[in-house]
């Protein structure tokens, strides 16, 4: 099996893109991803909002009132 980043000690994690196997290393610059390219593919499908976290709706209004809400609280 080949690891990308191999001879580094440390647990395998899947890259979440293209499921390559990485070693998880504080030093790997692009970890949890295996390469760059990944890393922007992924940053380029939130762009893009074909991943989502799901919560409540925000409150209609400008974005200037929510700014006047967190200002009046403590």
């Amino acid at each position: 099996m080949h690891f990308l980043n191999a001879g580094k000690a440390g647990p395998r994690v899947k890259c979440p893109r293209c499921g390559k196997t990485v070693y998880w290393d504080p030093s790997f610059p692009f970890r949890p991803f295996c390469s760059e390219r990944c890393k922007l593919i992924d940053l380029g499908d939130w762009a893009n909002e074909q991943h989502v976290i799901t919560g409540e709706p925000l409150e209609s209004g400008s974005p200037e009132d929510l700014w006047s809400i967190s200002d009046s609280e403590p």
